[in-house]
């Protein structure tokens, strides 16, 4: 069952969801989910390795993603979820319209997330387009479980992303 934005401001009070720092809710909460912003940092591909390299764009200069191109991102909230709520990340419609994607497929958190949630970013289209840190880049919406996790995320000993901190790339390598 999704929360309504009803739950979603009562689960913020209570802090049973913990975000910090808590965006604007006139702006960023709708009837069931909650917009979060984008955080300066990004990393991009070098275009001469496979290796990554870390862009820092502050407002209101703009981050530029060309079509085409792939960048990792960051949200400015931390979020933590409790044991029996999971959060499904969407992109936002406007920016969708423009081609941008938010993520490729790291659409569920699962219980007990503790972290920045790093975006993962393309662009379909044929034009450039011009992102701004603190601007509102993706939705997230919370599901109850049945029942908590015996395994929540922070305490899973295989979860190579739990307390990350902002533009986290890749941690494949961490697989056995």
């Amino acid at each position: 069952m999704l929360l309504s934005d009803r739950d979603i401001k009562k689960a913020l009070d209570s802090k049973r969801i913990v975000l910090s720092p808590l965006p604007d809710l006139e702006t960023a909460l709708s009837a069931c989910s909650l917009d979060l912003r984008l955080a300066s940092e990004f990393e991009i591909f070098d275009d001469t390795s496979t290796a990554m390299k870390k862009v820092v764009v502050e407002a209101p200069n703009k981050f530029v993603l060309k079509p085409g191109e792939f960048a990792l991102a960051s949200t400015i909230e931390w979020l933590e979820l409790p044991d029996d709520l999971a959060m499904r990340l969407e992109g936002r419609s406007s920016l969708g319209r423009l081609g941008i994607v938010v993520h490729s497929t790291a659409a569920l958190f699962h219980p007990g997330w503790r972290g920045n949630i790093v975006l993962e970013l393309g662009n379909h289209s044929h034009m450039p387009v011009e992102l701004t840190p603190g601007m509102r880049v993706c939705s997230m919406s919370f599901e109850e479980l049945s029942s908590p996790a015996e395994r929540p995320y922070y305490k899973n000993k295989t979860s190579k992303y739990a307390f990350q901190k902002g533009t986290v790339a890749s941690r494949i390598a961490n697989d056995k």
